[in-house]
């Protein structure tokens, strides 16, 4: 095995990983000896043990660090470029962890990771079910709505000149209302129940979708049009085979944006009225109560569901749009 610091050929610095791993390795075994032995004390841990809580978390960084540069090179697999972002992830936990206990911070400002998790589990069937209220009937259905509303829109904007110069101003003033200011509006106006958030979340996506699948209807290369006119092509074999492919990015663009509005749009919706349900609920009511492990498990099960509705539109992207130069290699 090479020793650390050496080069490999063309004198690019190779890092050793087995030291890394090693410091990672001590350093979590230091912190993890920590928090098993003060996992029932009630009193704030003395400056030495402080000391060895930096200390171990001083030597996993520095493993984490060379790891990560140890598979900065290796592209073959994309699964290892998650490691060094699990391990970054791994490490902040139980850091977290250990200097809440050592500390001793109460529960009720800052619950210990540990908690959070096992309130998780213990409240899953309730976050499920809040889940369902947030995620399928008023982010999706309102994402739905508002996507198909904006694409429409935009295929008449970019096919009617006076459309154009009459709608599309409005839509770039209306897209910059924030919508704390829009949605307290809203749930007077409809009610509490789910319906009222998503149309919060319709038109918090709308305008984004409007303005991007615009653009890429309209932005095209001239020669291209030209090229369609010689060979006498209708409007709609002009949009069918031109207009559309080039507006596709665009489009896709605007739909990965909108997951993350409607995710928005529909927890910030119930803080202003629910039926009773919703991870926006939750949170709102929770952390009135200073529940707070239950308000980061809400703020977890929206977040993973977010990251993978983000993946999905993504994944479809990669599918239908593999041409455009953005996938090339």
């Amino acid at each position: 095995m090479a020793p650390v610091g050496a080069r490999g050929m063309g004198g690019v610095r190779r890092e050793n990983p087995a030291m890394g791993w090693g410091l990672l390795a001590v350093g979590l075994v230091l912190l993890l000896w920590f928090i098993a032995d003060w996992w029932n004390q009630s009193n704030p841990a003395s400056p030495g043990q402080k000391l060895l809580i930096w200390i171990g978390f001083l030597l996993a960084a520095l493993g984490v660090a060379r790891v990560a540069g140890h598979l900065s090179d290796r592209t073959s697999n994309p699964l290892l470029g998650f490691v060094p972002a699990g391990l970054t992830l791994l490490l902040a936990l139980v850091m977290v962890e250990a200097l809440l206990r050592a500390y001793q911070v109460p529960a009720g400002l800052i619950p210990t990771p540990t908690r959070v998790f096992s309130t998780l589990w213990d409240s899953r069937e309730v976050l499920l079910q809040d889940a369902r209220q947030t995620v399928l009937l008023e982010a999706g259905v309102g994402y739905l709505i508002g996507c198909s509303l904006g694409v429409l829109m935009a295929l008449l904007v970019s096919r009617f000149v006076f459309l154009e110069r009459g709608l599309l101003p409005y839509a770039t003033a209306f897209s910059s209302i924030p919508i704390v200011a829009l949605a307290p509006v809203l749930v007077k106006m409809l009610g509490l129940d789910w319906p009222s958030k998503a149309v919060i979340v319709a038109i918090t996506v709308f305008f984004p979708v409007v303005i991007n699948t615009f653009r890429g209807l309209t932005e095209i290369n001239p020669l291209s049009l030209d090229l369609m006119r010689s060979y006498a092509a209708p409007e709609a074999q002009t949009y069918r085979w031109l207009r559309l492919p080039n507006a596709l990015p665009f489009l896709f663009n605007a739909l990965k944006l909108g997951t993350t509005l409607a995710m928005i749009g529909a927890i910030v919706g119930e803080f202003f009225g629910a039926n009773g349900q919703g991870l926006g609920f939750r949170i709102q009511i929770e952390a009135g109560r200073f529940g707070f492990d239950i308000v980061w498990s809400a703020i977890i099960v929206a977040s993973i569901l977010g990251i993978v509705w983000y993946n999905l539109v993504a994944w479809i992207e990669r599918r239908l749009t593999g041409w455009h130069v953005s996938f090339r290699e």
